[in-house]
């Protein structure tokens, strides 16, 4: 079954991973990020600090090849918050699909940038500079402070166990006041 066809699939129930999106949109919203981080604290940079977690948590599951209808229903429930979200400050009936799928490819290029990174040696703060702060470089003690938080916070992921992770039961990324 294709990654599309479980996201878009009608026997499907996506209601237990509830918990583990709240959970991210949570961990997403920690203060810190706004003020040590010194992320915007925008529409845009909530949603680039949640799209991160999101990021980091699905990088996660995706080493678990038993895991895919559990990222696909993740993913789903990401979209309908999204497309609510967009409906709720007055985005129009027809162009709400057009910004939703723009969200969605900067999802996966977050996804691609974080993985690159984190795993594969790529510079985090570039992916960082690129992908939360949209090129607008903030001072380098909030860079460096969002680099080490998400950088533990992708460690800490590793040492929990995947039904934990489904269950909501994520770490803390040490951001919490």
């Amino acid at each position: 079954m294709s990654f599309f066809s479980k996201i878009f699939s009608k026997d499907k129930s996506n209601a237990g991973m509830r918990p583990l999106y709240e959970s991210i949109v949570r961990e997403g919203r920690q203060i810190a990020w706004y003020e040590e981080g010194q992320v915007p604290d925008s529409i845009d940079g909530r949603f680039d600090m949640i799209a991160a977690i999101f990021a980091l948590v699905m990088i996660r599951l995706e080493k678990e090849e038993d895991r895919g209808q559990d990222i696909a229903w993740l993913t789903e429930i990401f979209i309908s918050d999204m497309d609510g979200q967009l409906r709720q400050i007055g985005i129009g009936e027809m162009v709400v699909g057009k910004h939703v799928g723009r969200m969605m490819g900067a999802l996966g290029g977050r996804v691609g940038a974080y993985r690159e990174a984190l795993e594969n040696g790529a510079d985090l703060q570039d992916a960082i500079l690129r992908n939360i702060f949209r090129g607008e470089k903030p001072d380098d003690a909030a860079l460096s402070y969002v680099a080490k938080h998400l950088s533990a916070y992708h460690s800490a992921l590793k040492s929990v166990d995947s039904s934990e992770i489904i269950a909501g039961h994520i770490p803390d990324s040490g951001t919490a006041k």
